[in-house]
């Protein structure tokens, strides 16, 4: 399944290559709340929050009121996962929160699925040069992203797997990474991070991995309309 992804910074739409260069950048955030409307998912990130720069609460609620969604950044208290669910959301994101002292935060973990219930916690786990990082990528932990889903499984009903190594750089994504994940869970897996072509699309469906792409979208790379990469 393709899940496009809107990611928030300063009120607006933008994609970031790597998390840093910006590359897209669109105020008008409702244009594509109303393209993605009839989306069975849609995933929502606050990139400010997720950054400690801000955040954009106030249209993340808006966006959660008007379509199925899933909501990540800035997700480090159980308050702000009950008032992201309170506006809509389908399921909310935690990604940095759910580490502490280079290990997973199994405590907040628990704490966190008890109280919103397990089956609306997504846990993020980002990885790059083979070791999860946080912190907006900034941070490397001393585990892979295996040992990671491992290890939070029994507090989530789903993982959010990026490969930061190709993220937003519409050169395709490592198949091999996304397999080693998917291999060491129970839970469903959706993968991001370069992922360009409606192959590739195709070919996580096969796997059982759903799809989150931004740059293909907003690029027009990925013709969403016709479901087929743009030949232009």
């Amino acid at each position: 399944m393709l899940i496009p992804s809107i990611d928030l910074k300063g009120g607006a739409v933008v994609q970031l290559v790597q998390g840093e260069k910006l590359a897209i950048r669109d105020e008008d955030v409702f244009r594509w709340v109303r393209r993605f409307a009839t989306f069975p998912k849609v995933q929502v990130i606050d990139l400010d929050a997720a950054m400690g720069s801000g955040d954009n609460l106030a249209l993340v609620r808006q966006i959660a009121g008007a379509l199925s969604c899933r909501v990540g950044g800035g997700i480090r208290t159980v308050e702000r996962a009950r008032d992201v669910l309170a506006a809509g959301a389908q399921q909310i994101i935690a990604g940095s929160s759910l580490f502490r002292n280079g290990a997973p935060d199994l405590a907040f973990a628990q704490m966190l699925s008890d109280e919103v219930g397990r089956e609306r916690v997504i846990a993020a786990v980002d990885s790059r040069g083979g070791h999860v990082v946080i912190h907006g990528w900034k941070t490397v932990l001393p585990l892979t992203a295996s040992d990671a889903v491992r290890a939070l499984e029994p507090y989530c009903d789903e993982f959010l797997y990026t490969h930061v190594d190709t993220e937003g750089l519409m050169c395709g994504t490592s198949f091999e990474a996304i397999r080693a994940v998917r291999d060491a869970t129970t839970r469903r897996v959706t993968a991001a991070g370069g992922i360009t072509t409606q192959q590739e699309i195709d070919d996580l469906h096969a796997m059982g991995v759903d799809a989150v792409v931004g740059m293909a979208i907003y690029t027009g790379t990925l013709n969403l309309e016709r479901g087929t990469q743009n030949p232009n």
